[in-house]
């Protein structure tokens, strides 16, 4: 069994902050995969259901950010798991928009809900880090990841978040090279080359007919000079 635990604020006041898109993609999976609703649990909301060959809870804990560790510890003690059974999405203003990294281990770099994590369940658990970008000071985050995303970011939020849940089988699985292709393929698809639209260009074109050649001159020296006078 998995726990797939989405990092937000609870609350319609929230649901489309940048600080909200671990609940935007653990939601995205519920509905495309036919999850059970969501209901009431550990302090927050979850729901179960398959991925691929995997049992996996999915979890948005309702405590807010900077206590998300309590939620998830809840849960991970319901269940008896540890924390290599837990992914964790969470935002990330070290990447640029629309990036999506995968890590274990390692600090939260000032991520309230990631400190929550530390405290309550240790450092050893999966992260899907999705980047959101910089505002570029510091004094700047907090209004920053606790406003919506911008019209302008719907397109690429929206292919991440589709790349992101036709990965999640294999990130169930403990493939993250495959779930990381699933989420390329969603964000920057592969581009056919242009020589075969140019080709079809060139073969749709009218061909003109070639010039006539000129006729051989066949007259000898001596009619030639006679027809230059006449």
């Amino acid at each position: 069994m998995k726990l797939f635990v989405g990092l937000g604020n609870p609350g319609p006041k929230y649901a489309g902050n940048r600080h909200n898109i671990g609940f935007m993609a653990v939601d995205r999976i519920a509905a495309d995969h036919g999850f059970a609703p969501w209901r009431a649990r550990f302090q927050g909301e979850a729901t179960e259901g398959r991925l691929g060959a995997e049992k996996v809870i999915l979890l948005k804990p309702g405590t807010f950010m900077n206590l998300s560790g309590q939620s998830v510890g809840e849960a991970m003690r319901f269940y008896k798991l540890t924390p290599e059974d837990v992914t964790v999405f969470h935002d990330e203003l070290d990447l640029v928009p629309g990036k999506c990294r995968l890590k274990t281990g390692g600090g939260h770099a000032g991520h309230n809900g990631l400190r929550s994590l530390h405290q309550h369940i240790g450092d050893s658990y999966g992260r899907v880090r999705l980047g959101i970008g910089h505002p570029g000071h510091k004094d700047k985050v907090a209004s920053y990841v606790l406003h919506d995303f911008a019209k302008a970011d719907q397109d690429w939020l929206d292919d991440l978040l589709r790349g992101i849940s036709d990965g999640a089988p294999d990130l169930a699985a403990g493939d993250g090279g495959k779930f990381q292709n699933a989420v390329a393929l969603r964000v920057a698809p592969p581009r056919s080359g242009g020589g075969e639209k140019t080709t079809a260009k060139a073969d749709a074109a009218p061909k003109s007919d070639p010039a006539p050649e000129p006729e051989a001159d066949t007259r000898s020296a001596l009619q030639r000079l006679v027809d230059r006078f006449r």
